[in-house]
């Protein structure tokens, strides 16, 4: 049985300790914060509830496993799952709107020959076509399999390129993947909705990002009654139930080194943990900056891909019943300067005080350039949301706003971690599991394989494998 020190009660950092413990290994966690969940974090007021992270689950196949595997109890009996149908609505810039189904890609295109005119689904289709062709090349390296010593295989753009005899270049980025392939501008804020939801910018981030469409529109969206929180809960009670210890409050600063690897982990008050092995589920700066494996970032940020987005979050208390046919998320399509937003309306008596009440969440993500002015921003998204919520302004009650400076606060970053990608010179790979530095290792959203729910979970399960399994652990099969 060997001593794990856990840093960070994040969601991927809580993965690998469940399974650690359950391998027989004694394992705790020290968190900075008072509460566990990293980014899932949660606001209530008055008898409403929101999610202060990510609201809606993608690959629930990630935390199933994680339940099987940790103990005989299924995440069903812990946590309840509903698709989300439609799985969004769009309302474009020019006033269009378009329901999407879930996880339909049938009942996708004939929506977008409806809302857009004949053509339309068939250009999306055939998108999807060569997404799926490049979640197929990098499904395995970027999902299941620890990432390689070597990877400069993923470091080229896995994205096909187009064989009509004028488009022979090959496509490096998303922004002109919709430009080259989608043409329709409202095609194109579609497709570029994914990427600004999962915290890229579209005009810099690979062509590769092409899988998130085809990863929620071919596998789902699903809401988790309660809100996410209520599966970070979950997830915190299964490793107590592990008998995982959790001491919180307690900021670590560094790790310890003996005989050339991690022999433990330096705390804010200058106490000593000691260990047998580190796993890093916080982005520590000191850790990312001189242990990440061939690379040396020489700032405080785990990876510099030369972008930093972070996400805003209005929560809005309303008075008045959600009207029978409101949809759960609808996206508002940003013009010009205007970000993106998305609208977010559960159905779920847990999060509002009564049935005369409505908790609606919107969520942005921005660019995080200095000079932002936050309330400003914030108004912008009210106003988008107008368009989703039936007298939205008569029925607000008051308002919430939450921005990337509250993340840091409470994470010690700004960023929000997005899920890794292949090409654009190996830029969009986060820190590998395995750390230089022997006996550590990195788990969560700033490591393999990148940030979001699904991601953060499987990134417990690699870094469990490598240690339970060693250097010859080759991922799930």
């Amino acid at each position: 049985m060997a001593r794990i020190v856990v840093i960070g009660a994040g969601m991927g950092a809580m993965a690998a300790a469940a399974r650690l413990a359950v391998a027989g290994h004694r394992v705790t966690v020290y968190e900075r914060a008072a509460t566990y969940g990293g980014g899932v974090g949660r606001f209530e007021r008055d008898g409403f509830a929101f999610d202060t992270g990510p609201h809606l689950l993608h690959l629930p196949a990630v935390y199933r496993d994680l339940f099987v595997k940790t103990g005989k109890e299924p995440l069903e009996d812990r946590v309840t799952l509903t698709q989300v149908d439609p799985a969004s609505r769009h309302v474009f810039a020019d006033g269009t709107r378009v329901d999407l189904p879930n996880a339909s890609r049938a009942g996708t295109l004939s929506a977008l020959d409806a809302a857009l005119g004949a053509g339309a689904g068939e250009r999306w289709g055939d998108f999807l076509v060569r997404a799926r062709e490049t979640w197929d090349r990098t499904r395995r390296p970027l999902l299941e399999e620890p990432q390689p010593a070597d990877a400069s295989a993923l470091a080229r753009e896995p994205y096909p390129a187009l064989k009509a005899p004028f488009l022979r270049s090959r496509t490096t980025t998303l922004a002109r993947v919709g430009a080259r392939e989608l043409r329709d501008p409202r095609l194109v804020a579609l497709l570029e909705s994914y990427a600004w939801s999962y915290g890229f910018d579209p005009v810099g981030a690979p062509a590769s990002a092409a899988v998130l469409p085809y990863m929620e529109q071919t596998f789902g969206t699903w809401y988790v009654t309660g809100g996410v929180r209520a599966l970070a809960d979950a997830v915190y009670e299964r490793c107590v139930a592990r008998r995982v210890e959790f001491v919180f409050g307690a900021e670590v600063t560094g790790v310890r080194e003996k005989d050339g690897r991690a022999a433990g982990i330096e705390l804010a008050g200058g106490e000593v943990a000691e260990a047998d092995h580190v796993v890093a589920g916080a982005p520590v700066p000191a850790l990312y900056r001189h242990h990440v494996v061939g690379r040396e970032s020489g700032g405080d940020r785990p990876w510099d891909r030369g972008d930093r987005t972070g996400r805003m979050t209005v929560c809005l208390a309303l008075r008045g019943a959600r009207e029978a046919d409101a949809v759960h998320r609808t996206v508002v399509h940003g013009a010009g300067d205007r970000p993106t937003t998305t609208v977010l309306r559960p159905d779920d008596p847990s999060v509002r005080p009564d049935g005369g009440h409505e908790a609606v969440a919107l969520t942005a993500t921005v660019n995080l350039h200095p000079g932002h002015d936050w309330a400003e921003i914030a108004r912008e998204m009210v106003t988008a949301a107008e368009t989703a919520v039936p007298g939205l302004r008569e029925r607000l009650l008051w308002q919430e706003v939450r921005t990337p400076e509250d993340t840091r606060r409470e994470t010690g970053v700004a960023e929000v971690p997005g899920p890794a990608l292949a090409g654009g010179s190996g830029s969009w790979l986060p820190a590998a599991n395995a750390s230089a530095l022997p006996g550590l290792y990195f788990a969560g959203g700033w490591s393999h394989p990148g940030g979001g729910l699904a991601h953060a979970g499987m990134s417990g399960a690699l870094v469990a494998g490598l240690i339970v399994e060693g250097a010859e652990f080759r991922g799930s099969q």
